[in-house]
């Protein structure tokens, strides 16, 4: 194993948008890949042709092409080892398929499912195993003649692999050590479906990791228990020297209460469960939207910091990582066996973090778009000034334009609460005098104005408080915003005057 080369592969299924926990999933066996020096898979299992849904596949690709996160082969992406996509290797299946038939560690089952809903009514807890083949309609019970004859007119079958009772199954798991299971519990699970010619998950995974020559198998806590299986295809295969190692991550538990985290959570709680938003219609032709951390304003660097260490941490005291940083520092025997809250807040906090982190330029950027659907004519450069007096106030992009619209707008009216506690008897007459002192003013940069009003306000003994208070309520409505100078300066001297007048006009 150590002389191989490290492949690993995400293989989801297209039945819908892609969950978080998946993009986590797809996150830990790419920090893995590059750790050392591997191979990532891009690979699509779309076997269950029921819960197949047409635009899903591209929305995965859409996904990860956002957060960065960059596969080496597989659908779309090219590569040695294809086709990628399941449903395109239905002959390479059947050949294996037949290769379990002949070596007698599978059999041919025609049970309908009429017959399998009488038996688990005769039989509590049934279950289709070394116990209970004998009693049903299957290649085991029936003469070969009959079997041909069924399969000769048409008769819909499945194969089953067959787990014979007495074996100790041993899964070697990264995260969670020797995982020792009893063969007498499993059932005989089905490998392949004649109608739809297609395998099950069980087998397809199993064949394609081997010709894909996947080394490490790193997924979600959810197939854990189908893990023993999958050792035992591995050994009726023969292929037990090149069997890859398991990694089952922990679960991402709900933020409150107990259980798997679920769209439901979302909705309930106000946060993403999917990196982009995703539109369709269910079977009864309603709308479906779900809403996505990229749509919601979520840095792609944000959301993939976040991933990370949920479920996993690095040992230090350390949380802001680049990619870069994450492949370093990941181990992924450091995940933890346990289920991971979604504190979804700490996403947030996340986002703030990275636009604390990157320049006014870079989230001006982003902010520009949202100032032009306002009306906002002011060049780039204004709006990267604003931007960078108020962009540590935010969490998102988004949340700007609601806190600094005054920048671009004077105020149509006057917030109540404001102008109750802040505009006093004597701040019409002050304010009145404040223009004067403001008209002289030649040179109206910050630090100037500043200088001359202190000193205004210091020989006429105002108090300083009040004065500013009142100023601020004029120029921006209400009581917020960066430091007063800040404003009077960006606005300049005509719109500032401009505006005190009009709001000692409406406020007397």
């Amino acid at each position: 194993m150590s002389e191989r080369r490290v492949r690993v592969r995400f293989a989801p299924s297209p039945t819908g948008p892609l969950h978080i926990g998946g993009v986590r999933t797809a996150l830990y066996n790419y920090l893995f890949a590059r750790q050392h020096g591997g191979d990532l898979v891009f690979r699509i299992e779309d076997t269950d042709t029921t819960r197949f849904v047409p635009k899903a596949e591209a929305y995965i690709i859409e996904a990860f092409q956002w957060l960065g996160i960059k596969f080496d082969e597989g659908v779309s992406f090219g590569g040695n080892y294809g086709p990628y996509r399941q449903s395109e290797r239905r002959e390479i299946y059947k050949k294996y398929v037949r290769q379990l038939l002949d070596d007698g560690k599978a059999y041919i089952a025609f049970d309908t499912p009429e017959e399998l809903d009488q038996k688990r009514k005769e039989i509590e807890n049934f279950q289709y195993d070394n116990k209970t083949r004998l009693q049903m309609r299957n290649s085991l019970t029936l003469p070969k003649e009959e079997v041909d004859r069924l399969i000769a007119e048409g008769t819909q079958y499945v194969v089953r692999i067959k787990i014979d009772a007495g074996q100790e199954v041993l899964v070697d798991d990264m995260i969670r050590g020797e995982v020792r299971v009893k063969s007498d519990i499993l059932d005989d699970k089905v490998l392949y479906k004649s109608a739809d010619e297609l395998p099950t998950y069980h087998l397809a995974n199993i064949v394609d990791d081997h010709l894909m020559e996947i080394t490490h198998v790193i997924r979600g806590e959810e197939w854990l228990p189908s893990a023993p299986l999958h050792v035992l295809l591995y050994k009726a295969f023969g292929w037990e020297d090149t069997m890859p190692r398991f990694a089952h991550l922990p679960l991402l538990l709900k933020p409150d209460g107990k259980g798997k985290l679920s769209k439901r959570d979302g909705d309930r709680l106000g946060f993403p469960v999917f990196p982009l938003d995703w539109h369709s219609t269910d079977k009864d032709g309603n709308e479906v939207f779900c809403t996505g951390y990229r749509e919601q304003g979520y840095f792609p660097e944000a959301v993939v910091n976040f991933l990370a260490l949920l479920g996993w941490n690095p040992g230090t005291e350390q949380e802001m990582f680049t990619l870069d940083e994450l492949v370093k520092a990941f181990d992924i025997e450091k995940c933890s066996k346990a289920g991971a809250k979604f504190a979804y807040e700490k996403g947030i906090w996340f986002n703030h973090e990275y636009i604390l982190k990157k320049s006014a330029t870079e989230i001006a950027k982003d902010f520009e778009p949202v100032c032009r659907e306002h009306g906002v004519s002011e060049p780039f450069e204004r709006i990267e000034q604003v931007v960078a007096m108020m962009k540590d106030r935010v969490s998102f992009v988004k949340e700007l334009w609601p806190l600094c619209s005054f920048f671009f707008e004077a105020p149509t009216a006057y917030d109540e609460k404001t102008v109750k506690k802040r505009w006093k008897e004597d701040s019409a007459a002050q304010l009145t005098e404040l223009i004067g002192v403001l008209e002289g003013i030649d040179d109206f940069s910050l630090e100037n104005q500043e200088k001359i009003v202190h000193e205004w306000i210091e020989q006429k003994e105002y108090k300083l408080g009040n004065i500013m208070n009142a100023w601020r309520l004029t120029l921006v409505g209400e009581g917020k915003g960066p430091g007063m100078f800040d404003i009077s300066a960006f606005l300049g001297k005509e719109e500032t005057i401009k505006r005190m007048r009009k709001a000692i006009e409406t406020l007397k």
